[in-house]
């Protein structure tokens, strides 16, 4: 036999791929967590995961447990829904894309809890998403719709993207007066092989074989270089304050997020308010979303 309590912490490390991460997510140490994870190796004489230089990786048998385990931890959240069904209570871990995770949700957030004390939120704003059906995350914002059956995918909200570069900069250059043009300027960009979605490679859908000098896989890092005089770049209209529209005329891209929950988690209560506020924070800040 062994304990619940030691695979709820498997599940912990396994989410996390960090000892670590997993003992500051649960509020304990990081020996401690090894020490469980160990324990229900023992009890299963089995093992679970390995170390390796870029965190824990499940083996077979630790995989199959994860994806068993998950389903025993949504049945015991649904054991207690039918007792508590309303209650807005516990943690909710949302993916979101840098940009917008970072500038638009994060500064937010604080009001999410203050309307729903019992709430705990996690929020993973990076370059790249994390995936709800495979259970890393409750949710994700992401640039294109989910496809997999685990899923509930519904449209959140569109936004902008145009060409922006520093006041400073097109003072002591020049702008561009025509697409045709921007060869000629020093542009910012993604890093071409690098790119984890087709929905970012915006300089091709400006102008083929438009290359950048200055190249960041992070969109707030190319915004900062854009800010600094570094040239020419695509950004989402709300990274754009202080900078100048270049091409306005000529230069409009809109996209779309995408809002997805693992539909075994999709009906409780957190992820219901969660997904509310959500909402409601893109139906509020839609003007700063695609001011054009």
């Amino acid at each position: 036999m062994f304990d619940w309590d030691d695979v709820r912490i498997f599940i912990a490390a396994a989410r996390a791929g960090s000892l670590a991460v997993a003992a500051q997510r649960l509020g304990i140490d990081a020996a401690t967590v090894g020490r469980r994870v160990a324990r229900l190796e023992t009890a299963l004489k089995s093992t679970l995961v390995v170390r390796s230089a870029s965190g824990l990786l499940l083996t077979a048998a630790g995989a199959q447990l994860l994806e068993t385990a998950l389903d025993a931890e949504s049945a015991m959240e649904a054991a207690e829904r039918v007792t508590r069904p309303d209650l807005i209570a516990g943690t909710v871990r949302i993916s979101a894309s840098e940009g917008f995770g970072g500038a638009v949700l994060a500064p937010a957030l604080p009001a999410l809890l203050a309307a729903h004390p019992g709430l705990n939120i996690e929020l993973a704003a990076s370059s790249g998403f994390l995936s709800p059906s495979r259970r890393e995350v409750d949710m994700a914002i992401t640039l294109s719709p989910a496809a997999s059956p685990r899923l509930i995918v519904e449209p959140l909200t569109p936004y902008q993207l145009a060409l922006y570069a520093a006041p400073e900069h097109l003072t002591r250059h020049g702008a561009p007066q025509r697409v045709e043009d921007l060869p000629d300027f020093d542009i910012v960009g993604y890093v071409d092989d690098l790119i984890y979605a087709p929905e970012l490679h915006y300089l091709d859908e400006i102008r083929p074989n438009l290359r950048p000098r200055l190249a960041s896989s992070s969109i707030r890092a190319q915004r900062d270089m854009i800010a600094a005089g570094g040239g020419i770049g695509v950004l989402p209209c709300f990274l754009a304050e202080g900078l100048m529209r270049v091409l306005p005329d000529q230069v409009l891209i809109e996209r779309r997020f995408w809002l997805s929950t693992h539909r075994e988690v999709h009906g409780t209560a957190r992820l219901k308010a969660a997904r509310r506020w959500i909402k409601s924070l893109c139906q509020n800040t839609a003007a700063r979303l695609s001011p054009y």
